[in-house]
């Protein structure tokens, strides 16, 4: 059974950072690639970032410079790291691996950026 947990959400002031963590359970873990999604109210759920089990790593446009995706093979845990934050980053974040045929989600933590 394929889990994700997430963690670190919270609310935190514009230029602040916060670093979230998921904990993956019931795959081989090194073998799949990860990635971080977010929602915002009424908006569509969009890719933040992403890393291969070789640690190569993508970026959306809005986040570049400021966010930095990372796995720990050995703790099966994937992690983001988010500077500078700004209102429009106040969203649920969401972990997201594919396995066994089929796309698995955490059940999001809720991040809040504003003064």
């Amino acid at each position: 059974q394929v889990r994700l947990v997430e963690s670190g959400g919270g609310s935190v002031q514009p230029g602040g950072s916060l670093r979230l963590s998921c904990a993956a359970s019931g795959l081989n873990f090194r073998l799949h690639p990860m990635a971080w999604y977010r929602q915002a109210p009424g908006l569509e759920r969009e890719l933040v970032a992403n890393v291969t089990g070789g640690g190569s790593t993508n970026y959306a446009e809005s986040v570049k410079g400021r966010f930095t995706i990372s796995r720990d093979n050995v703790r099966n845990t994937v992690f983001l790291k988010m500077e500078s934050l700004r209102p429009e980053d106040t969203a649920v974040y969401y972990c997201n691996t594919g396995a066994r045929g089929r796309n698995f989600w955490g059940q999001g933590t809720h991040v809040t950026v504003s003064s």
